[in-house]
């Protein structure tokens, strides 16, 4: 089982480099941190008195991975969620930030604990989570990651700038599909045809 800092450094590796594309509403990214994260911190790298693309260019990699930890691991409580589900959650995060717990709290929320879908993970997100972990925390973690995956296809539905990220230019798998599929159990990965009847509304 990796650690924190073994599915933190993970997520750099995915994540890659320096971004700045125009349909991302998260802006300027270098190694999946975003410019508005380095603002809401007050990450001045350069030292000029602001933070803009320039500091988002600065970030290194192990500043990426220890913002990743105190701020999308430690910070919204994820290390008191089922083990099984803390690194598909932990990936959504740093990809979606709170949606990443309201997509847990709904898939509870249908599974029938009363519980709110406010994006926080308080006592009762805890106690339901852990809860519906028993006896097989796997099916648990593999029914977050279909309703985090038909998450990023509800977004590709409605946003056409998105939908890149969903399907490839070749018209397989984009990004966020294989990012969720990273998580699940193989038997619950599209085939190719799925994934091509899933997205044929798309044009």
């Amino acid at each position: 089982m990796q650690d924190v800092r073994q599915i933190a450094e993970t997520i750099v590796n995915r994540e890659g480099g320096f971004v700045n594309d125009p349909d991302d509403p998260g802006g300027a990214t270098n190694h999946g941190v975003t410019i508005h994260t380095l603002r809401r911190l007050g990450l001045d790298l350069t030292g000029d008195g602001q933070v803009g693309v320039a500091d988002v260019r600065a970030l290194s990699r192990d500043q990426a991975v220890e913002i990743f930890i105190g701020q999308y691991y430690q910070r919204p409580r994820i290390a008191d969620l089922p083990v099984a589900l803390q690194a598909s959650v932990f990936d959504m995060y740093v990809n979606a930030g709170a949606n990443a717990v309201q997509i847990l709290q709904r898939l509870l929320r249908d599974m029938g604990y009363d519980i709110a879908v406010d994006g926080m993970i308080g006592p009762r997100t805890i106690a339901a989570a852990a809860d519906a972990a028993e006896p097989d925390p796997v099916a648990l973690r593999d029914a977050y990651g279909v309703a985090r995956r038909n998450y990023y296809f509800r977004l590709a539905d409605t946003r056409v700038a998105s939908r890149k990220y969903a399907r490839t230019r070749a018209g397989g798998k984009g990004g966020w599909i294989s990012r969720a599929e990273a998580f699940l159990s193989p038997r619950y990965h599209l085939t190719e045809a799925e994934f091509s009847a899933r997205v044929a509304a798309w044009g």
